[in-house]
């Protein structure tokens, strides 16, 4: 079993572009149709492939863009947390929470890719047991075992 992201991207062209050049993703093929439009394409990013396609709002394929924000987010662990969010930021893409550290031990933040994607951009810095991350989170939340 695997699961694979689908993202559909308003200018699907640029998104190969950014996530190639911000998160080191490798294109793997593209599928071009007459109207110019990308209808599917494969990147591997961190080892794992990632699909993404251009928006076909006929067959109800739409972008965060056009549904004005997303529900999901992606969470990538990469090398350097800050300096993959700056690499971003310079391509185009917003901060919605800065990186810092964070209570399970990561060095952690949230951008919004110039494609409405939402990404918690993460590197490990300590390993944090259940109890120590138990101790951190305090009455903020209630975690399970």
């Amino acid at each position: 079993m695997a699961m694979v992201p689908y993202l559909c991207c308003a200018d699907a062209a640029a998104a190969i572009e950014f996530y190639t050049a911000v998160f080191e993703a490798v294109e793997v093929e593209r599928w071009t149709g007459d109207d110019g439009r990308i209808g599917h394409a494969e990147l591997t990013l961190a080892g794992q492939p990632l699909y993404l396609a251009d928006e076909h709002p006929e067959i109800g394929v739409r972008s965060p863009r056009a549904l004005g924000g997303t529900p999901v987010s992606l969470v990538l662990t990469v090398p350097d947390a800050d300096a993959t969010a700056a690499r971003a930021v310079a391509a185009g893409a917003t901060v919605e929470r800065p990186v810092v550290v964070q209570d399970d031990g990561a060095r952690a933040g949230w951008i919004i890719d110039p494609f409405g994607h939402r990404w918690n951009l993460q590197t490990p810095i300590e390993h944090v047991t259940p109890e120590e991350l138990r101790d951190r989170v305090g009455d903020r939340y209630r975690i399970s075992d």
